[in-house]
């Protein structure tokens, strides 16, 4: 009931930014029936057990692909459904999992979650990553349902903030996950420090690592090539998932460069979608053509024009493929902790980042120690480091073969992570 008010305080306190932030990007518009109130029909029949598959946007739902494939090898008898917490992971998931049943994931209130459950009426849950919300958790472990954390992550920030009320957050929260499978030593030992029993905890390694693609010439990347009227001869620089200020870094580094680099062609591919209309009107004010790749249908590009903008979802992986030389956001803003790049390391691609990597320490620490990957501190290292690998394509290639090399030697993350999951369905069947 407490923490039922604490919703409902700060969800009216924050009725007036969601609405303005809602007439701006169209967020928070979708599902809220089902997200506040919870499903109102069953979503699975009683003929086979349920596992619920959640991932909260579209990095999580990806990783969650390879993880699903492998359980339903698996278990084929076993029904599947997987949920989301954002629209843009509603929709990937819906994409990458046609035939299951794909649902958004409802707010912490305690009727939308025991609503929720009802409906799904699940014999599993696995949850992907951090999402562990009191409600949903107390609900899962009132009605005798195992849950799972998979790809576990525990940043130094994080174990800090939950030190101070440990025992409070073991009560809410920890206490309520049957197992955790995590991404690193570090991460196991972090929660093992706040106090979490060591045979609930153990280090599967990260499944980012095992859906990675190896292959730079698949038709996607060709096809998206040929759309963008890009050419072999072309030098191309892909910044990666850019939080603002980094859309305007990469445009005023591009701006400098491309005189000495004249087939250097920048992609710029922004981690949300409600800011593609900014970061294109942005391109256009610093002097450069906006091309755009969601107007681009059957007609390619002209090859050599302007500055690309990939406003459509699902196709930076494609993106990167096309890469000479690559940059990860999120880094050099130091709100976010890095976006993922371990997808660009893994197809070859010399990838760039910033100093603000938290979100991916043990990729950095490996990726930097072999030499698979250059860290610069501000927007004057990313020209100066830059400019070097442009001009270098040994060093590209030495930097794109180590991080290649590192990527696949970390693979085998999602077997560990479903034997674990395993585990616990075989102690609960008893």
């Amino acid at each position: 009931m407490l923490l039922d008010f604490a919703y409902t305080v700060a969800l009216l306190l924050g009725i007036p930014y969601l609405l303005v932030r809602s007439l701006r990007t169209g967020r928070y518009r979708n599902h809220i029936r089902d997200k506040l109130i919870g499903p109102g029909t069953p979503l699975t029949d009683n003929s086979r057990p349920v596992a619920w598959f959640h991932g909260v946007s579209v990095g999580e739902v990806h990783l969650l692909r390879q993880v699903v494939r492998e359980f339903r090898e698996r278990h084929p008898d076993w029904q599947l459904v997987v949920s989301a917490t954002t629209d843009t992971g509603l929709a990937e998931a819906r994409k990458h999992f046609p035939d299951l049943t794909v649902v958004p994931y409802p707010f912490d209130f305690s009727w939308a979650v025991r609503r929720a459950l009802r409906a799904v009426n699940p014999r599993l849950i696995v949850l992907a990553e951090s999402e562990m919300w009191p409600n949903f958790l107390r609900a899962a472990n009132r009605a005798g349902i195992p849950v799972v954390l998979i790809n576990g992550r525990m940043s130094p920030r994080s174990a800090r903030r939950y030190a101070r009320v440990a025992g409070l957050a073991r009560r809410l929260v920890f206490d309520r996950v049957t197992a955790f499978a995590m991404q690193s030593e570090r991460y196991a030992a972090n929660l093992r420090d706040l106090g979490i029993p060591a045979d609930r905890v153990r280090v599967a390694g990260n499944v980012k690592y095992d859906g990675v693609a190896a292959d730079r010439n698949s038709p996607k990347t060709r096809d998206l090539g040929r759309l963008l009227g890009l050419s072999e001869r072309d030098l191309v620089w892909v910044a990666g998932s850019t939080h603002d200020p980094e859309e305007r870094i990469a445009l005023d580094v591009y701006g400098r460069l491309r005189s000495r680099f004249p087939t250097l062609r920048l992609v710029i591919v922004p981690r949300a979608p409600e800011r593609f209309d900014e970061v294109a009107r942005m391109i256009e004010s610093a002097g450069h053509l906006c091309v755009r790749r969601s107007r681009l249908a059957d007609t390619p590009a002209t090859p050599g024009d302007g500055v690309i903008l990939i406003d459509t979802l699902g196709e930076l992986g494609a993106a990167w493929g096309l890469a000479a030389v690559g940059f990860t956001g999120g880094s050099l803003n130091d709100k976010r902790g890095g976006q993922s790049m371990i997808e660009p390391a893994g197809l070859g691609v010399p990838v760039l980042f910033g100093p603000h990597t938290w979100n991916f320490k043990d990729a950095v620490a490996g990726l930097l120690e072999i030499g698979g990957a250059v860290s610069v501190d501000n927007e004057l290292q990313l020209d100066r480091e830059l400019e070097r690998l442009l001009a270098d394509p040994q060093a590209r290639a030495r930097i794109g073969a180590a991080g290649r090399a590192f990527v696949q030697a970390q693979q085998g993350a999602t077997r560990r992570a479903v034997d674990i999951i395993d585990e616990v369905i075989t102690r609960a069947s008893r």
